[in-house]
């Protein structure tokens, strides 16, 4: 595989190791196989090894002595688990903001918000979304929080709604009422819409593995909902057809 530049090669390895967990060529309790991924990639073992011990760090894998690295509980409730601390985590800032916004801010969310609403397909939306978390983030959370942020993102992988055609319409509302609480300082509602939107993309992406496969599609999903997220309507129908790339 031809090298990426301007890209470091432990990143590179854990985006390799994370799209084989999500197309189901890696799953729970596997190997990781790191002369496969060294020979695949065009890599040193020690991009690797550090991979690894992010990976490890983040909850992906776990390291054996003498064994090597294994592929750590990977199901419904894993997605659903980091999906749930990413809007919580997000929140945390979203709610600061709320209590505290600066004129400076809101003209940031503002403009950004405009942007949303006339963005023409996916990429550009989930770009705008990503500036808009980076604004918030930057402004209200520390650097422990935004290192817990990061993590979090790892089974959220960027390309999953790059290419979801529902994405402006499905993931808008919860920009407009994140926007609206911070305007009226309202840190509760600003929190409630980070956690409902991460839960309806998680919901979204289960949708995705369930249609190939890579989980098996349980008679109930409430059932591996982790904690008490709120349902929202008109979201429990998961199996559908959709239209993501891994």
């Amino acid at each position: 595989m031809p090298k990426k530049y301007g890209v470091k090669e432990k990143d590179l390895v854990v985006s390799h190791i994370l799209h084989l967990l999500l197309t189901g060529k890696l799953r729970s309790g596997d190997r990781v196989d790191r002369n496969e991924i060294a020979l695949g990639l065009g890599v040193s073992r020690v991009p690797i090894q550090e991979a690894l011990v992010q990976l490890e760090h983040d909850g992906i894998v776990s390291t054996r002595y003498h064994r090597g690295a294994f592929v750590e509980r990977f199901d419904e409730a894993t997605v659903l688990e980091h999906h749930e601390l990413d809007g919580l985590l997000n929140g945390i800032a979203s709610a600061r903001a709320a209590t505290n916004p600066t004129p400076r801010i809101l003209g940031q969310l503002d403009t950004l918000m405009r942007s949303l609403r006339t963005a023409k397909d996916s990429r550009a939306f989930t770009d705008l979304a990503a500036e808009y978390r980076r604004t918030v983030n930057d402004e209200y959370a520390g650097p422990r929080l935004h290192a817990t942020i990061r993590a979090s993102h790892n089974l959220i992988p960027r390309v999953f709604w790059t290419t979801y055609q529902n994405g402006r319409d499905d993931m808008l509302p919860f920009y407009e009422d994140e926007t609206s609480a911070i305007h009226r300082r309202d840190p509760e509602a600003a929190r409630a819409a980070c956690v409902d939107r991460s839960y309806l993309m998680a919901q979204t992406m289960l949708a995705e593995l369930f249609r190939r496969r890579v989980f098996t599609p349980p008679d109930d999903i409430s059932r591996v909902v982790p904690g008490p997220l709120q349902v929202i309507p008109d979201a429990d129908t998961i199996c559908g057809e959709a239209s993501l790339a891994l």
